[in-house]
């Protein structure tokens, strides 16, 4: 299962990088994302054309785009990647990991990413047997690097032996039982809730609010992508699905939201509630439009239901169930009563004063709180790397 899944491939000088387009090939067609980091000697094996044709992305060599001088930002790229494979790996980039060395990109980003690490060195037979080489792989994979051993066969060289980079659906291969192996939600339901609710007050006109469904849809997205079997609940928004595994129910109003919810609830081992449901709706709305008629209108309104507190009332000890608090004053004080009064694991707190956080933005600030009531504070980044943020987030803590 690789759709959506994240990988940087850094390329290392080796005649063995000829074979890379051939791998980003098979991942694209399983869906990965994949962008590349080249030395500038992999350069004289293999072109950043043909890599960034197959790969769908620019190719990363320098600090910054030579067209543009753009700033390549090595933390955010490491911080991007679900995995980074070194693919061929060299003696020489193997000995800079071994030792921490950075004068290049590769290494920036090798030394920037939170994710898993796998390499698939390529050398010569006497370089591959030789007593540092052994010593440099030794040291590496004590710090959590996986090695992709390389084959027996005929080298570059014209020698016969070790040293041989595995053939790209070998590492394929490893990679997709990574991933496979790695999958911290696999078979866990859940389900998520997302975007606005639309109250009736007649036939064409609604109470609403300004939430865009991104946040719901990104964690929705992020949940499968970890293994989870998902079900999204989603009120009226224009935002389509990328996976396709997930289930969708749409719903336009409060009360719709209410039923759904709790007709899937009961089976869920994961609920994370950020739908941004009305608290108000229209006590009588009208079956036809109403006519501008007089200089007033008086609407009255009645609450709507709580789904968030009738979920705490007969949640099971097994379930977790998460929520948002999108707050304005007594931010972390209103949170950890919610957390309290509706018997949550665990809510997301923004601010909406926070530049950047909170309605219609691409981009969000959080604060998790458990029911603890320990603080974990992020920085305000997308809100695609906010929802791994959480799902990670609860995939330690709870399982």
């Amino acid at each position: 299962m690789l759709k959506g899944k994240r990988i940087v491939i850094g390329i290392t000088g080796s005649i063995a990088a000829y074979k890379i387009p051939i791998l980003v090939r098979l991942l694209i067609k399983e869906g990965a994302e994949v962008r590349v980091v080249m030395t500038r000697s992999a350069v004289d094996f293999v072109t950043p054309l043909t890599l960034s044709t197959v790969s769908k992305n620019p190719v990363s060599i320098e600090f910054s785009h030579p067209e543009t001088g753009e700033w390549v930002n090595h933390v955010e790229l490491g911080l991007w990647a679900d995995l980074f494979l070194i693919a061929p790996l060299s003696a020489n980039t193997l000995a800079k990991m071994s030792h921490g060395l950075c004068d290049n990109l590769l290494m920036a980003v090798y030394l920037s990413a939170k994710c898993k690490v796998i390499v698939a060195p390529a050398m010569d037979l006497d370089m591959w047997k030789h007593p540092s080489t052994a010593a440099n792989l030794e040291k590496i994979k004590s710090f959590g690097v996986s090695v992709i051993m390389p084959a027996h066969g005929e080298l570059a060289s014209g020698l016969f032996g070790d040293g041989r980079m595995e053939e790209p659906d070998s590492i394929f291969t490893n990679i997709k039982t990574f991933f496979d192996n790695s999958l911290p939600l696999k078979n866990k339901k859940v389900l998520v809730s997302a975007g606005p609710t639309h109250e009736p007050i007649d036939a064409v006109r609604f109470i609403g609010n300004r939430s865009s469904g991104k946040m719901g849809f990104a964690l929705a997205e992020e949940f499968a992508s970890q293994g989870a079997d998902v079900t999204l609940i989603s009120g009226p928004t224009h935002l389509q699905l990328k996976e396709q595994s997930i289930k969708r129910i749409n719903v336009e109003n409060a009360n719709e939201m209410y039923s759904q919810c709790m007709k899937h609830f009961h089976d869920q081992d994961i609920v994370v509630m950020s739908a941004a449901v009305a608290d108000y709706t229209p006590d009588t709305p009208s079956t036809s439009k109403i006519k501008k008629e007089n200089n007033t209108l008086a609407v009255t309104l009645k609450p709507t239901t709580d789904i968030l507190a009738e979920m705490g009332k007969v949640k099971k000890q097994s379930q977790v169930l998460v929520g948002f608090a999108l707050e304005t004053d007594n931010e972390l004080g209103n949170a950890e009563k919610k957390i309290t009064q509706k018997n949550l694991d665990m809510i997301i707190l923004n601010s909406l004063n926070d530049k950047g956080a909170g309605f219609g933005h691409d981009t969000n600030k959080i604060t998790i709180l458990d029911n603890d009531l320990n603080q974990n504070s992020y920085d305000l980044k997308s809100k695609e790397l906010v929802a791994r943020d959480i799902v990670n987030f609860i995939s330690k803590k709870f399982y």
